[in-house]
């Protein structure tokens, strides 16, 4: 049903505009701030005299560190928050403990915490044993550049690693309780249904159970994945070169802190809601096919 714009909306609309264009003012006139936004552009894209090709700046750069590391902390916290999810409403008390032990420790401390707990202690304890540095090592230029591509710099894949795996770890505990509450949303009577028609338990999850608790999940899962975005910027402590960092780096570089943080701001922005239009169109689909 096509909705009417009625007082209220244009009330709401009056006000939120009000509201931006007092900020804009505030931040153009009021503030004592010399604003120079000429430095912008070329931290997002130069041209390179010597290679004679455009390139991307380091704002750029920290840009695409972030939808990487956005996207394999994504993968990892959804097969994370899946087996936990599925296991914490398992028959066996142990696996059921098991997983309220991994979802309540993550859910009450800090993810900075986390953060500084995995990369020092853990990733400093761990990952030199996997000899992953001396293998990128190995790689011809070539295979490189195409595992810069997909990864990190070959220089920095360690700190990539520890954030991805950060990042699966908080965000799949948050990613379990979502699964667990998606399952039990589902009336029992389908439970039993199956079951009276000779499904096990793992058919009756995976054809009956499951196709009808993603639709339910779908939309918390969306913020999740959505934060995912937003935790990553928690990493830069660890050096790792993605947005914020970067702007950091831009800002000590060239005094000029508003434009920067703007321009972050915007970045961050683009890549949420462009997320977010991509659940809700997956959202219609479901929605059209019945599920």
């Amino acid at each position: 049903m096509k909705r009417q714009f009625t007082l209220i909306d244009g009330l709401i609309t009056f006000a939120v505009l009000s509201l931006i264009g007092y900020i804009a003012y505030r931040l153009s006139f009021s503030l004592n701030y010399k604003w120079n936004w000429a430095v912008i552009p070329d931290y997002l894209l130069y041209y390179n005299e010597q290679r004679q090709s455009w390139q991307s700046g380091v704002l750029l750069q920290g840009f695409f560190t972030t939808v990487k590391l956005s996207i394999w902390g994504t993968l990892l916290a959804s097969l994370l928050g899946f087996a936990s999810g599925l296991i914490s409403i398992s028959r066996r008390l142990f696996l059921r403990l098991t997983a309220k032990t991994y979802v309540e420790l993550i859910r009450n401390i800090p993810a900075l915490v986390i953060v500084f707990i995995f990369y020092f202690f853990v990733s400093d304890q761990i990952l030199p044993h996997l000899h992953i540095s001396s293998f990128t090592r190995s790689l011809s230029p070539e295979a490189n550049t195409i595992f810069a591509f997909f990864f990190a710099d070959p220089a920095m894949i360690t700190q990539f690693i520890s954030g991805v795996i950060t990042l699966g770890l908080f965000q799949g505990a948050y990613i379990s309780e979502i699964v667990r509450g998606g399952i039990q949303s589902i009336d029992k009577g389908q439970w039993e249904a199956s079951s009276a028609i000779g499904l096990s338990r793992w058919r009756q999850m995976r054809l009956v159970i499951l196709p009808q608790a993603i639709r339910n999940m779908l939309p918390p899962l969306a913020n999740e994945f959505i934060n995912t975005i937003k935790y990553s910027s928690i990493v830069s402590v660890i050096s790792i070169q993605e947005l914020t960092f970067q702007g950091m780096q831009v800002m000590a570089s060239t005094q000029v802190t508003i434009e920067v943080w703007l321009t972050i701001t915007l970045m961050y922005l683009v890549l949420c809601l462009c997320l977010s239009v991509m659940v809700e169109r997956l959202e219609f689909k479901l929605s059209q096919s019945g599920y």
